[in-house]
């Protein structure tokens, strides 16, 4: 029988696995005949009844999963917000900058300047989508 990944399972049904696991637990089985009859490693059914005994059923419950938000980024909130306030606020010639209009290209040279960071073009444009600035035809004078 080939067993499941349990990191794989949606949350309702990773907290429904968890409970059988507690149940039979709770009838005398071993981890390995539980990890049989669940489908799961007998490392994950050893877990499962290390968060009980810690926790109680709270402990069953899912945590969130994955990376919490602004986890890794390149620049902190206050950079973000000033280089927001600039982008808003002024055009690349008012700032020095050999552009007409804000593009990708712009932004990270303001990036440079302002923050002292080298980043990736395609990272730029990962932030400016986070910020809600979209692509825009601009208009013919």
């Amino acid at each position: 029988m080939e067993k499941i990944d349990a990191r794989t399972l949606k949350d309702e049904a990773l907290h429904e696995r968890r409970r059988q696991v507690i149940r039979l637990h709770k009838r005398g089985g071993k981890p390995g005949q539980i990890a049989q009859v669940t489908e799961l490693s007998d490392t994950a059914v050893k877990k499962i009844i290390r968060l009980y005994e810690e926790g109680g059923a709270a402990g069953l419950k899912p945590g969130r999963r994955g990376r919490r938000t602004g986890d890794k980024r390149s620049l902190s909130e206050e950079q973000e917000l000033r280089l927001q306030r600039l982008i808003c606020d002024k055009r690349p010639e008012q700032l020095k900058m050999d552009f007409a209009l804000w593009n990708r290209g712009a932004i990270r040279q303001l990036i440079e300047q302002e923050c002292g960071i080298s980043m990736p073009i395609r990272t730029v444009g990962h932030y400016l989508k986070r910020w809600g600035f979209t692509p825009q035809k601009p208009t013919c004078l």
